[in-house]
This record gives structure tokens, sequence and C-alpha cells, in this order.
């Protein structure tokens, strides 16, 4: 490139580098390429870096549900908001061994545990230490979303075993407050430091369809993409509607921008497994095959979420053989990249 000419934003994220500098002005050019050229260069830097045709399984348990003190706008669990959900205890230890045997019978390789806590409890923290390290023993990958940690919180975690911490940023810094009054971003910010810290991998992403911007949606990928470590998930959840909730009503995304978000965060961070998340449901199936084709390469796996529904099992299975595509059968080693749920 000659001296003083400026590179098109649009034509950066062409190769499997992985960089933490990215502008608004790059990110929301990768949004309005064409749709044909913006899924051939997610798709090249996809296959660059990964197996093209294996999607990693997860499945996700609730093993505390409700009675959340958060007013996060999108969640049947917080207790501000009449769902109809209703609350339950910490789910006992082998109620978990048993769910996380079931979901490794049926392929997946990574078992995620959530419970609805602003913040654990210490009390707390020693019994999801006992179920991680439960998992661990079954062979499985290990991850948790617990709310918001302290460092020796992490730490007692990481002790126990565990791989992967989730924490979702949601949105845009920006939007955050329409949709969060009861954390900041800053508080969230610093949950995966703590995770970081105690070298604990990280799985971050956040929502879309909330009544956000396209520029919002392109913030929040820049913001996970410009962290100093990358996360190594990143679960792209397309928002599922709950009655009784603030965002009961709010209109369907556009799919179209749906894939685009998952092909710029492919393009963004090119070493992170992109997770097709909540609202799959909802999707058809030619829907979820333009996200595996345009990066996502990772799926929950299972009847549930947390408290929502996810396709059944057969479902999965028969797409999969429709596309060609492989459960990945070895547990996951993503790379932890310095230098990409």
């Amino acid at each position: 490139m000659a001296e003083g000419t400026q590179q098109d934003p649009a034509q950066t994220g062409t190769h499997s580098a992985v960089r933490r500098d990215w502008t608004r002005a790059e990110v929301q050019a990768l949004f309005a390429l064409p749709f044909n050229d913006l899924l051939f260069r997610a798709h090249s830097l996809h296959r660059a870096n990964f197996e093209p045709n294996a999607v990693q399984l997860s499945t996700l348990l609730s093993i505390k549900t409700g009675a959340c003190p958060e007013d996060c706008a999108y969640c049947p669990q917080s207790a501000r908001f009449d769902t109809g959900l209703k609350a339950e205890a910490l789910l006992p230890l082998e109620e978990v061994k048993r769910a996380a045997a079931e979901a490794k019978a049926n392929g997946a390789t990574r078992f995620c545990m959530g419970a609805a806590w602003r913040s654990p409890k210490d009390r707390d923290l020693e019994k999801v230490a006992a179920m991680v390290r439960e998992v661990k023993a079954l062979g499985l990958e290990s991850c948790v979303t617990l709310g918001m940690l302290k460092p020796h919180q992490a730490e007692q975690l990481a002790d126990a075993g565990l791989d992967y911490y989730n924490h979702n940023l949601d949105t845009s810094p920006e939007y955050y407050g329409e949709i969060i009054s009861t954390r900041t971003y800053e508080d969230r910010l610093d949950t995966l430091e703590n995770v970081r810290a105690a070298g604990v991998k990280v799985c971050c992403g956040g929502i879309v369809g909330m009544g956000e911007s396209d520029g919002d949606r392109a913030e929040l990928l820049r913001t996970l993409a410009n962290l100093p470590q990358q996360p190594e998930s990143v679960p792209i959840n397309e928002l599922v509607p709950v009655a009784g909730t603030p965002l009961g009503e709010t209109a369907k995304l556009d799919p179209f921008e749906f894939v685009r978000t998952i092909a710029v965060a492919r393009i963004l961070m090119p070493r992170s497994y992109v997770r097709l998340s909540a609202g799959r449901t909802e999707m058809s199936d030619e829907m979820q095959a333009l996200c595996f084709f345009a990066g996502a390469n990772s799926i929950f796996y299972g009847e549930r979420l947390l408290t929502t529904g996810n396709p059944q099992n057969d479902r999965d299975r028969a797409l999969f053989e429709r596309l060609g595509v492989k459960p990945e059968t070895r547990v996951t080693t993503e790379v932890a990249v310095s230098c990409g749920t």
C-alpha cells in the first residue's frame, strides 16, 4: 500500500490474524457489505481457522431457577416481572450428575450450568464447585454462569477445574441502560477480568433483537473483539420474547440481520467459537444453515435452555445430516488468544 493511502475499512478482516483495535467505522463497514460479500469473507476466515463442517455441542442446565433480583428486561427469571415462572432452589448434586451424564450420552462435549443469582454467596459457590468437579469427572468441559464474581470466587471455581465462565455483555455500552439498571457495564467487565485473572476461559456474547440499532449490534461485537483477550466462546442469542417481561412484545429481528451479526462476529473474532444460542426454536433450517456458513460452529443442544425451549435433539441431528455437518466428538481445546458464550 502506498504511503499515505488509507485502507478501506470494509476490506479489513480478510485474514486470520487476531486484532483488538477495531474502530467503529471498520465494524459498521463490515455490517454494510453486500450480504454475499460479507458471508464469503466470514466463511473464508472460518474455513481458515476451523473444520468447516464440525459443530461443537453444549448442553445447558438451570441449576437454580428464578427469583433473581436483577431487572434485565429480557429475562423471565427476574423477581420484578410476572412471567408465571416458578422459582426453584439449587438442584441437588446427584440430579446435576444425572443431567450431565445424559448430555454426554446425547453427544454434548460441554455441560453448562446456570444459576439465577446477582452474584453467588460463598456457601453456594462450594456446592457449584462440587458440581464442576463431577462434570469434569465425566470427561466433559464445564461452564457456569452465576452472575458477578469476586476475585476469590473466580479462583475457587478455577481450583475446582472450571473450564469456562459465561458472563454476557448483552448489548452495546450505549444501549445497555435501556435493558438493565441493576448492574453496570463496568460490573460485567470487572467479572470478566476476575475470571481471566483466575485462569478460566471466557464465554461472552450478547443478545440481539432487543430493539437496539444496527450501530448497537456493531458496538457490542466491537467491544467483545477489543477486550484484552478475546472470548474463547461467543454466544449470539436472538431475543426470545417472554410475556410479562418489558421486551415481551418486541418485534422479531430481520433474519438476515441476525446472520450478518454472526458473520461479523466471525470476522472480528476469527479464532473464537461462535455459538448459535437462544432463539433457535424460531429459526428455520435454512436460517440456521446460513448461520453455520457465516461462521457459527457451536450450539446449545437439548430440549431446553435455562427457561425457554430449544430445538429437540432429533431435529438437530436431522439438520446436521442434511447439511453434512458432524458434531465435534472431542473435548475442544479452544485457543486462548492474547495476540478468540
